[in-house]
């Protein structure tokens, strides 16, 4: 089942009517998988980034995140074609022919239903701090480039804005500079001029860096439509999204949220800044609790990344980024990127927009971070998940559900196959043991008069 949509029918993206989830601008659920593509446009051929998307396409996800003025000397190293993004590092003066590139890569998306969270800079060309910038914009140059996008990709339904790009939006006094920046005048410049060029509205969120929210600094921003944390990949296993997901969900006004970079599969585990690979490295069941649990929260969506694929690691090309194990060609099948797909299935073959984070379904609750399970009801009583990140019971106050009778269903995120575990009283506590071939399972359980299918399908 895919569940990416045909190009023929791309919308518009919008904020729901209560603020916590994504729709078309029909009103049709929208679930945000996105996957880390940073590189894209400067180191693919349309080639590559054809042969890219229709993997991911095939896998389900959403939104490709990329960027324009890339990190890796993204405004010097020229792309497959020998352009370089701007002329004399102005903002002011982009090279036509550089973005006719990123114009072809964004249309190959939307042929394949895609949706582009097309970044308008690295961070480093904003804020400095770390990586090679150069720092090139101010105020007014940003507005002029945002205006310049905006009126170029106007008529693209698939692109939705990501400004930031791993870094924060008020620079802190300290290693890099004795003096605190406040750098939300430059972004809510170029969200003007990005406004100004569309004529109108259109969707936008910020990518902040690793173990923060964009909700810490631009909570009351007019221009921000959806809060985006990066759980990211310098802290470890089991960083506790759901409490920052849960954290951002209550603030006001009302914004989505979403973990924009958890972390990557085959990314070393050992923390940054050694990112030394003699800890191991992150694999597929690490990526996937991550996605669940913050999903589960109340996320209205999640990216996925592969640690070779968003840099685009050829060992013939290019030199590897932080010991990359692979090339991204062999990225490109990893479990991981399959699970994600199967998460989307799974929410969508739910009531959707009706979904409430809810940990009080649960009769037993573990403590723990690497034991922590998430659940999750629909507000009309229709059904109910439960993730478990291990093999350990799960517990359910039945009377989350309507009706007389449930139906229950152990869903499998390694495989997105379903299996009916029986029906049962809708009353009382309802023990699940899942099976043992684990380690993680997600409990569904249904008010059987729905006559939903098999969960995921």
């Amino acid at each position: 089942m895919t569940m990416t949509p045909a190009a023929s029918s791309l919308e518009a993206i919008r904020v729901s009517d209560d603020r916590r989830s994504l729709v078309t601008e029909s009103g049709r659920p929208f679930f945000w998988l996105g996957d880390t593509a940073w590189e894209l446009f400067h180191r693919c051929t349309l080639e590559e980034a054809e042969l890219y998307l229709e993997n991911r396409r095939r896998k389900g996800f959403t939104v490709i995140q990329a960027v324009a003025l890339a990190e890796f000397d993204g405004l010097h190293t020229p792309n497959p074609y020998g352009e370089t993004p701007l002329i004399e590092d102005d903002p002011a003066r982009p090279n036509d022919a550089y973005f006719r590139h990123v114009d072809a890569v964004i249309r190959a998306a939307a042929a394949r239903g895609l949706y582009v969270g097309l970044l308008p800079t690295w961070g480093d060309k904003v804020a400095g701090m770390w990586g090679v910038g150069p720092q090139i914009f101010d105020e007014a140059n940003a507005f002029i480039y945002g205006r310049w996008l905006g009126e170029r990709y106007q008529d693209q339904a698939n692109v939705l804005w990501i400004l930031g790009g791993d870094r924060p939006a008020i620079k802190p006094a300290g290693s890099h500079g004795p003096d605190e920046i406040d750098l939300r005048p430059i972004w809510r410049a170029m969200a003007a001029g990005i406004d100004a060029g569309t004529g109108g509205h259109p969707f936008k969120t910020y990518h902040p860096n690793g173990g923060r929210s964009s909700a810490e600094w631009l909570q009351d921003e007019p221009w921000l439509d959806m809060n985006m944390t990066q759980s990211g990949h310098g802290s470890g296993p089991d960083v506790p999204i759901w409490e920052w997901v849960t954290h951002d969900l209550a603030l006001e006004p009302a914004k989505p949220v979403l973990d924009g970079e958890p972390n990557y599969e085959d990314h070393p585990v050992r923390p940054w800044p050694k990112w030394d690979p003699a800890s191991g490295y992150y694999r597929d069941h690490d990526v996937r609790k991550q996605l669940y649990r913050s999903v589960f929260a109340g996320a209205c969506g999640v990216t996925y990344g592969h640690h070779s694929l968003w840099q685009y690691y050829d060992p013939v090309k290019r030199e590897l980024v932080n010991h990359a194990d692979r090339s991204w060609q062999a990225a490109l099948d990893r479990p991981g990127a399959w699970q994600a797909g199967y998460l989307h299935r799974l929410m969508l073959s739910r009531p959707y927009l009706a979904r409430i984070p809810d940990q009080a379904i649960l009769g037993y609750a573990p403590q723990g971070r690497h034991e922590h399970m998430r659940a999750q009801r629909d507000a009309e009583g229709r059904t109910l998940m439960v993730y478990t990140p291990i093999y350990q019971p799960v517990i359910v106050h039945m009377d989350a559900l309507r009706g007389a009778v449930a139906r229950a269903w152990w869903f499998n995120p390694r495989t997105g196959v379903a299996n009916e575990i029986g029906t049962f009283p809708v009353q009382g506590e309802q023990t699940f043991i899942p099976p043992a071939d684990g380690p993680d399972w997600v409990l569904v359980v249904d008010d059987d008069a729905q006559g939903f299918g098999a969960p995921g399908q």
